[in-house]
Protein backbone atom coordinates (compact mmCIF):
# COMPACT_ATOMS: atom_id res chain seq x y z
CA UNK A 1 0.00 0.00 0.00
CA UNK A 2 3.24 2.38 0.63
CA UNK A 3 3.83 1.47 -3.00
CA UNK A 4 1.07 2.55 -4.19
CA UNK A 5 0.76 5.98 -2.35
CA UNK A 6 4.19 6.76 -3.55
CA UNK A 7 3.21 6.38 -6.99
CA UNK A 8 0.41 8.38 -7.08
CA UNK A 9 2.38 11.58 -4.76
CA UNK A 10 4.82 11.07 -7.57
CA UNK A 11 1.91 11.36 -10.27
CA UNK A 12 0.68 14.34 -8.66
CA UNK A 13 3.66 15.88 -8.52
CA UNK A 14 4.24 15.53 -12.14
CA UNK A 15 0.88 16.63 -12.73
CA UNK A 16 1.44 19.77 -10.58
CA UNK A 17 5.09 20.32 -12.41
CA UNK A 18 3.09 20.05 -16.15
CA UNK A 19 0.91 22.84 -14.61
CA UNK A 20 3.76 24.91 -13.66
CA UNK A 21 5.54 24.28 -16.97
CA UNK A 22 2.63 25.99 -18.84
CA UNK A 23 3.46 29.07 -16.79
CA UNK A 24 6.56 28.92 -17.65
CA UNK A 25 8.04 32.76 -18.13
CA UNK A 26 7.96 33.56 -21.82
CA UNK A 27 7.23 36.86 -23.30
CA UNK A 28 6.70 39.79 -20.92
CA UNK A 29 3.38 41.06 -20.55
CA UNK A 30 2.15 44.22 -20.03
CA UNK A 31 0.53 45.32 -16.99
CA UNK A 32 -3.40 44.39 -16.89
CA UNK A 33 -5.78 47.79 -16.35
CA UNK A 34 -9.43 48.12 -16.33
CA UNK A 35 -10.92 51.64 -17.31
CA UNK A 36 -14.71 52.68 -17.36
CA UNK A 37 -17.16 55.29 -18.38
CA UNK A 38 -20.11 56.47 -16.16
CA UNK A 39 -23.16 58.48 -16.57
CA UNK A 40 -25.92 59.42 -14.55
CA UNK A 41 -29.61 59.52 -15.64
CA UNK A 42 -32.14 60.44 -12.97
CA UNK A 43 -30.99 58.09 -10.27
CA UNK A 44 -29.18 55.49 -12.06
CA UNK A 45 -25.37 55.43 -13.01
CA UNK A 46 -24.80 53.19 -16.48
CA UNK A 47 -21.00 51.81 -16.33
CA UNK A 48 -19.30 50.38 -19.30
CA UNK A 49 -16.24 48.97 -18.08
CA UNK A 50 -13.11 47.71 -20.30
CA UNK A 51 -10.43 45.61 -19.30
CA UNK A 52 -6.92 45.56 -21.34
CA UNK A 53 -4.09 42.87 -21.14
CA UNK A 54 -5.77 40.84 -18.26
CA UNK A 55 -5.01 37.95 -20.33
CA UNK A 56 -0.87 37.03 -19.58
CA UNK A 57 0.91 34.69 -22.41
CA UNK A 58 0.72 31.80 -19.94
CA UNK A 59 -3.25 32.00 -19.30
CA UNK A 60 -3.55 32.30 -23.15
CA UNK A 61 -2.09 29.43 -23.28
CA UNK A 62 -4.32 27.87 -21.16
CA UNK A 63 -7.56 28.95 -22.76
CA UNK A 64 -6.43 27.80 -26.06
CA UNK A 65 -5.88 24.27 -24.48
CA UNK A 66 -9.80 24.55 -24.25
CA UNK A 67 -9.41 26.00 -20.46
CA UNK A 68 -12.11 28.60 -19.80
CA UNK A 69 -11.56 31.18 -17.78
CA UNK A 70 -13.32 32.81 -15.24
CA UNK A 71 -14.05 36.47 -15.50
CA UNK A 72 -14.92 38.56 -12.19
CA UNK A 73 -16.13 41.62 -12.12
CA UNK A 74 -16.98 44.25 -9.60
CA UNK A 75 -18.38 47.31 -9.75
CA UNK A 76 -18.93 50.06 -6.32
CA UNK A 77 -20.46 53.02 -6.69
CA UNK A 78 -18.97 55.94 -4.41
CA UNK A 79 -20.33 59.41 -3.05
CA UNK A 80 -17.52 61.54 -3.10
CA UNK A 81 -17.01 63.75 0.09
CA UNK A 82 -14.48 66.70 0.72
CA UNK A 83 -14.29 66.43 4.22
CA UNK A 84 -15.28 63.04 5.42
CA UNK A 85 -15.15 59.73 4.24
CA UNK A 86 -16.28 58.65 0.67
CA UNK A 87 -20.02 56.86 0.96
CA UNK A 88 -20.50 53.55 -0.56
CA UNK A 89 -24.11 54.02 -2.28
CA UNK A 90 -24.36 50.61 -4.50
CA UNK A 91 -22.46 47.59 -5.88
CA UNK A 92 -22.47 44.96 -8.15
CA UNK A 93 -20.47 41.52 -9.12
CA UNK A 94 -20.74 40.11 -12.27
CA UNK A 95 -19.34 36.67 -13.78
CA UNK A 96 -17.99 36.43 -17.30
CA UNK A 97 -16.55 33.33 -19.04
CA UNK A 98 -13.87 33.59 -21.77
CA UNK A 99 -13.30 30.48 -24.19
CA UNK A 100 -11.36 29.85 -26.96
CA UNK A 101 -12.80 27.73 -29.92
CA UNK A 102 -13.03 27.88 -33.76
CA UNK A 103 -10.25 29.67 -33.72
CA UNK A 104 -11.10 32.73 -31.88
CA UNK A 105 -12.34 33.86 -28.68
CA UNK A 106 -15.58 34.09 -26.82
CA UNK A 107 -16.52 35.94 -23.94
CA UNK A 108 -20.08 34.55 -22.63
CA UNK A 109 -20.67 33.11 -26.04
CA UNK A 110 -19.72 36.39 -27.88
CA UNK A 111 -17.20 36.49 -30.63
CA UNK A 112 -14.53 38.80 -29.81
CA UNK A 113 -12.65 39.33 -33.42
CA UNK A 114 -10.29 41.87 -31.57
CA UNK A 115 -8.85 39.18 -29.82
CA UNK A 116 -8.56 39.02 -25.61
CA UNK A 117 -6.36 41.47 -25.10
CA UNK A 118 -9.12 44.07 -25.04
CA UNK A 119 -12.15 42.99 -23.35
CA UNK A 120 -15.66 45.03 -23.31
CA UNK A 121 -17.62 43.96 -20.47
CA UNK A 122 -21.13 44.18 -20.11
CA UNK A 123 -22.84 46.86 -19.62
CA UNK A 124 -24.18 47.33 -15.86
CA UNK A 125 -26.64 49.76 -13.66
CA UNK A 126 -25.89 50.67 -10.54
CA UNK A 127 -28.99 52.55 -8.73
CA UNK A 128 -28.92 55.81 -6.53
CA UNK A 129 -31.19 55.72 -3.58
CA UNK A 130 -32.20 59.20 -3.85
CA UNK A 131 -32.10 62.01 -7.37
CA UNK A 132 -28.69 63.49 -6.45
CA UNK A 133 -28.34 67.30 -5.36
CA UNK A 134 -26.44 69.14 -8.53
CA UNK A 135 -23.16 69.57 -6.78
CA UNK A 136 -23.29 65.62 -5.81
CA UNK A 137 -19.81 63.85 -6.76
CA UNK A 138 -19.84 60.74 -7.60
CA UNK A 139 -17.11 58.01 -8.97
CA UNK A 140 -16.65 54.01 -9.48
CA UNK A 141 -14.49 52.00 -8.45
CA UNK A 142 -13.75 48.77 -10.67
CA UNK A 143 -11.97 45.45 -10.00
CA UNK A 144 -11.39 42.60 -12.33
CA UNK A 145 -10.18 39.22 -12.25
CA UNK A 146 -9.23 36.70 -14.31
CA UNK A 147 -9.10 33.00 -13.13
CA UNK A 148 -8.10 29.84 -15.53
CA UNK A 149 -7.65 27.39 -13.13
CA UNK A 150 -9.89 26.75 -9.50
CA UNK A 151 -8.03 25.14 -6.76
CA UNK A 152 -11.10 22.99 -6.74
CA UNK A 153 -10.49 21.52 -10.46
CA UNK A 154 -7.14 21.03 -9.53
CA UNK A 155 -7.61 19.21 -6.46
CA UNK A 156 -9.84 17.34 -8.89
CA UNK A 157 -7.08 16.36 -10.74
CA UNK A 158 -5.12 15.38 -7.83
CA UNK A 159 -7.98 13.18 -6.36
CA UNK A 160 -8.33 11.18 -9.96
CA UNK A 161 -4.42 11.05 -10.11
CA UNK A 162 -4.02 9.74 -6.46
CA UNK A 163 -7.21 7.65 -6.95
CA UNK A 164 -8.26 8.99 -3.16
CA UNK A 165 -5.32 7.14 -1.79
CA UNK A 166 -3.94 7.97 1.44
CA UNK A 167 -1.92 6.46 4.35
CA UNK A 168 -3.72 6.41 7.91
CA UNK A 169 -2.40 9.71 10.18
CA UNK A 170 -0.88 11.15 6.80
CA UNK A 171 -1.16 15.04 6.45
CA UNK A 172 -1.32 15.12 2.85
CA UNK A 173 -4.56 16.50 1.87
CA UNK A 174 -4.31 19.62 3.73
CA UNK A 175 -0.64 20.14 2.38
CA UNK A 176 -1.76 19.53 -1.00
CA UNK A 177 -4.74 21.87 -0.78
CA UNK A 178 -2.20 24.89 -0.08
CA UNK A 179 -0.07 23.90 -2.71
CA UNK A 180 -3.07 23.70 -5.01
CA UNK A 181 -4.38 26.92 -3.77
CA UNK A 182 -1.33 28.25 -4.56
CA UNK A 183 -1.30 27.03 -7.72
CA UNK A 184 -4.62 27.81 -8.49
CA UNK A 185 -3.58 31.69 -7.59
CA UNK A 186 -0.68 31.73 -9.83
CA UNK A 187 -2.87 31.14 -12.82
CA UNK A 188 -5.19 34.57 -12.09
CA UNK A 189 -4.91 38.30 -13.26
CA UNK A 190 -6.64 41.21 -12.54
CA UNK A 191 -6.59 44.61 -12.22
CA UNK A 192 -8.93 47.69 -10.32
CA UNK A 193 -9.50 51.66 -11.54
CA UNK A 194 -12.10 54.04 -11.12
CA UNK A 195 -14.03 56.60 -13.72
CA UNK A 196 -15.74 59.85 -12.06
CA UNK A 197 -19.21 59.61 -12.85
CA UNK A 198 -20.25 62.56 -15.34
CA UNK A 199 -24.15 64.25 -15.72
CA UNK A 200 -25.76 64.42 -19.05
CA UNK A 201 -25.23 68.09 -20.49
Amino acid sequence: MERSLTRARQRLGTALIAVAGLLAPAVRAEEPRVTCTATLSGRRVMVRPEAFHVISPDLDRLVRLGMAGKLEVELTLWRRNTVWFDARVDATRLTQVLAFAKGEYLLDGRPLPGGASALTLERVALTLEDRPEPDARFEVRISVRLQVVTAASLGRVAAWLTQGKQAPGDDGPSLTGTVLRSVAEDLSRGASGRCAVTRPP
